[in-house]
């Protein structure tokens, strides 16, 4: 289904290269070469998906989506950067970001995760509130809360919530959670650990009674016992 990507990002090779392989696919491609012009046009054409650049000028891809966050913007984000390590990897996604891919990568590579994204936001649950202790979810409005309290998610977040919700109280192995999530094109392990960190955070750190549990080894479960 052909989609509306912007793309924020100051270094024009990527920018054009990206820009050819998804229009070449139908894609209707917007791009922006610094964090201010992106962010505002990430308000203004309201895409379906974006690319964010972390190092950018004018304000960087962190601070950019944050922002968007903060406006309650769900829009798919994936970040682009050269930094490899866990630490950077979990700041992108305590931002807001929805998937990470590592420079250098290829082209199909990057099309195969926005393919993957966009699945994601269009193919939510059937309407139903999923329910496990005081934590909801509606599937039709996308909105969780825990004991009454707005939680705010990114697509990503909300899908790991489904999935887990849907299975509990039993354990969701953790390459199950992969192929449902990023389909034939896991990422790397810390990937998704990050993610289970971010969406406990969310969700337990105001709580004392814990509901996210790693077991390891083997994966995850939500259960209140």
């Amino acid at each position: 289904m052909p989609s509306k990507v912007l793309i924020i990002e100051d270094n024009p090779t990527v920018v054009e290269l990206t820009r050819l392989y998804l229009e070449r696919d139908g894609h209707k491609v917007l791009a922006a070469a610094d964090g201010v012009q992106g962010l505002r046009l990430a308000h203004e054409a309201v895409p379906d998906l974006i690319v964010l650049d972390l190092m950018l000028p004018r304000m960087d891809g962190m601070t950019v989506c944050q922002k968007l966050r903060e406006a309650h913007r769900a829009t798919p984000v994936l970040m682009l950067t050269a930094r490899d390590q866990l630490d950077d990897k979990l700041a992108g996604f305590q931002s807001g970001a929805d998937d990470y891919l590592v420079k250098p990568f290829s082209v199909k590579e990057l099309e195969a995760r926005l393919h993957a994204l966009i699945k994601r936001v269009h193919h939510f649950g059937d309407g139903a509130v999923l329910q496990v202790a005081d934590l909801s979810f509606n599937q039709q409005t996308l909105q969780a809360s825990r004991a009454g309290m707005p939680l705010e998610l990114n697509p990503t977040q909300r899908k790991l919530l489904e999935l887990l919700m849907k299975s509990s109280p039993a354990v969701v192995k953790r390459d199950r959670l992969e192929e449902l999530i990023w389909g034939d094109l896991p990422p790397d392990n810390d990937v998704l650990r990050t993610h289970i960190y971010s969406l406990r955070n969310i969700i337990d750190r105001s709580f004392e009674k814990k509901l996210l549990h790693t077991v390891h080894g083997v994966g995850y479960r939500l259960s209140d016992t």
